[in-house]
């Protein structure tokens, strides 16, 4: 049997597409005692309130009618954000050369937050240039890898 977040992937693509954004990740997580099944959208010039509600609305009956999460839960459907995590090697490959921030799950050099240049991506490996040095951390030390905006 597939993940729940497998199975919205599949109903949800195509109403996302229909209307004219990319389906970016599912998300089906508890939070403070609450099921949350977030849809995260994205789109060339960037996804609007409006373009959230409109797949909102179109998702909503397919999912009812799919029924692929048994208890009950908060839907929301939103933008995948100018600082959007990198999950996938499709999204590694999109942003290749982009800034990220690296979050480690223990400190290296005594940091566990790194910013810098992505340049490599291979198996879950995540290498970043940070400054002059090139870093290289493994999928087992690598706890989540955004992209990150300078102000």
């Amino acid at each position: 049997m597939s993940k729940i977040t497998d199975k919205v992937s599949l109903l949800a693509a195509p109403v996302v597409e229909q209307a004219g954004c990319t389906l970016w990740d599912v998300e089906y997580v508890r939070e403070a005692g609450t099921w949350y099944l977030r849809v995260y959208i994205d789109k060339e010039g960037g996804v609007s309130i409006d373009d959230c509600e409109r797949i909102s609305r179109a998702l909503d009956p397919v999912l009812d009618e799919a029924d692929p999460i048994p208890d009950s839960y908060v839907f929301e459907v939103g933008s995948a954000g100018i600082e959007r995590e990198l999950k996938r090697p499709g999204d590694f490959e999109i942003y290749m050369g982009s800034e990220v921030e690296l979050r480690l799950y223990q400190p290296f050099e005594g940091s566990k937050v790194f910013v810098g240049k992505l340049s490599a991506y291979s198996e879950g490996d995540v290498s970043i240039e940070v400054g002059d040095r090139s870093l290289t951390f493994t999928k087992a030390q690598t706890a989540q890898v955004k992209l990150h905006v300078s102000i």
